[in-house]
């Protein structure tokens, strides 16, 4: 795990900004986008490692947020351009697109955006364009928007309370991020969180047509949910599902809004054979 706690951050030039990313292991590269205040330091480093045996991962910040300078837009279309950019500058142009939360919407967007770049797409606790029947819990923006938020709030946002096994992992989890973080670089102001839910805005009135062509794109896709989150129900993918052209689905019992912090090992094998099989 040493490597991974003391990986060097490194800034990309793009011109009108610089974007900060970190790089794991070798391989067919791995974009993880990152969720709703999360930056590269809030990925569980367990699940990072066990990913960068098999892949190059990148992990980076968005424009304005964690290190990275600019400002987050508040179009999701625009944000996935960090994507398609930071791939330029590095000179990779095969990717996949692992996207957890408000980033599975920024995932799907790159995905649409740039069917010569993305060969897959691996959506985490996030939901289809367009709108959806299940809304967000109260519980969830209750927590979600504290301006520093403890760790029992991160078993409501991102585990199952009502689960021991799922607080136990939410413990080890905890540890493992916290063991090196600079939380001075987590989003904490309402003028940023509002940038997120404009993003959020436009995905879901879905001027683009996302939701149809999500459905029809050819570009393997893997959903990975748990059966309980109270941010993106995953129940909202079941009438969509059966719609879409090329995807597969896992749902864990038991788990909340970070499946693949609660099952690393199990998430992690998943998405390897997915990215060897699906074509």
């Amino acid at each position: 795990m040493k490597k991974i706690y003391d990986a060097e951050t490194r800034f990309a030039d793009a011109g009108d900004r610089k974007i900060a990313y970190r790089s794991y292991g070798k391989g067919k590269a791995v974009f993880f986008v990152n969720r709703f205040r999360g930056t590269i330091d809030t990925w569980d480093p367990l699940f990072v490692a066990l990913m960068a045996k098999k892949f190059n991962v990148i992990v980076f910040d968005y424009s304005g947020i964690g290190s990275s300078t600019g400002s987050l837009a508040p179009d999701i279309t625009i944000v996935a351009k960090d994507i398609k950019d930071l791939a330029d500058i590095l000179k990779i142009d095969s990717i996949v697109v692992l996207g957890w939360s408000y980033g599975g919407l920024v995932a799907q967007a790159a995905t649409l955006l740039y069917p010569n770049l993305v060969t897959h797409a691996v959506l985490i606790g996030t939901n289809p364009p367009g709108k959806n029947e299940i809304p967000i819990e109260q519980a969830f923006i209750d927590a979600a928007l504290k301006p520093l938020y403890d760790f029992d709030d991160e078993i409501v946002l991102f585990f199952e309370p009502k689960s021991e096994s799922s607080r136990l992992t939410a413990k080890a989890s905890h540890d493992r991020i916290y063991k090196k973080i600079e939380i001075e670089k987590i989003p904490s102001t309402m003028d940023v969180f509002q940038l997120y839910f404009g993003g959020g805005d436009g995905f879901r009135e879905d001027v683009l047509n996302f939701r149809e062509q999500i459905k029809k794109t050819k570009i393997p896709i893997l959903i990975i949910s748990g059966d309980h989150d109270i941010s993106f129900a995953v129940e909202n993918w079941y009438s969509f599902f059966n719609q879409m052209t090329n995807a597969q689905m896992v749902v864990y019992a038991g788990t909340g809004h970070a499946p693949q912090h609660q099952y690393p090992e199990l998430t992690s094998k998943h998405i390897i054979n997915f990215v060897k099989y699906a074509e």
